[in-house]
């Protein structure tokens, strides 16, 4: 995926091609369809497979970054997309999470690494990464794949590096600090 609404890919011979888009919309479809094809071709799924929708800007998240995120989760039947089980989409709060504090699946832990603020990606976790032999009572049944579109909103990042001097300090960061700290510790742009 690339900003405006193109996508580059190379083909068995290893030639690279482009595709440009007439609308976003096209070209995010069209990702979708892409991950949606990578999972069906694969013999087994064993691990997360991400796509990119949107790149987003700024700095890729890490471990102990906190998001908020917008998502919406689908169970994977019959080669596709069957019934949406949860979604924050058309609600007021979105999704706090700190990456790696293993208060979400682990398909989402790995799969939003590297994201962006204002990126949006297409997760499809097999049952190992997501909710397992149990299931969730009542919404996700037993040995369920799930796919998740997931848009990064606000991004706080970790401030975990110390210098030698005994100064924290993080490369990570802005050189100036935001003027107007926001009450709940995210930055405001």
């Amino acid at each position: 995926v690339q900003p405006n609404n193109y996508s580059t890919f190379y083909d068995d011979q290893r030639q690279n091609w482009s595709i440009m888009f007439e609308s976003e919309k096209a070209a995010v479809d069209f990702s979708k369809q892409v991950c949606i094809a990578k999972c069906n071709s694969s013999p087994a799924l064993d691990s997360v497979l991400c796509q990119d929708l949107l790149l987003g800007e700024g700095q890729g998240v890490e471990g102990g970054d906190s998001l908020e995120v917008a998502y919406t989760g689908w169970l994977f039947q019959n080669n596709g997309l069957g019934q949406v089980f949860d979604s924050n989409v058309n609600k007021d709060k979105l999704l706090r999470l700190k990456l790696g504090s293993g208060k979400v699946i682990k398909g989402w832990e790995e799969g939003m690494m590297g994201m962006k603020k204002g990126g949006r990606r297409y997760l499809i976790i097999p049952p190992a990464w997501a909710y397992g032999a149990q299931g969730v009572a009542g919404r996700v049944p037993p040995d369920s794949t799930l796919v998740f579109e997931v848009e990064v909103r606000r991004v706080k990042l970790a401030k975990e590096c110390s210098g030698s001097d005994g100064l924290s300090v993080s490369s990570r960061d802005s050189p100036a600090p935001s003027p107007v700290p926001s009450s709940d510790g995210f930055s405001s742009d």
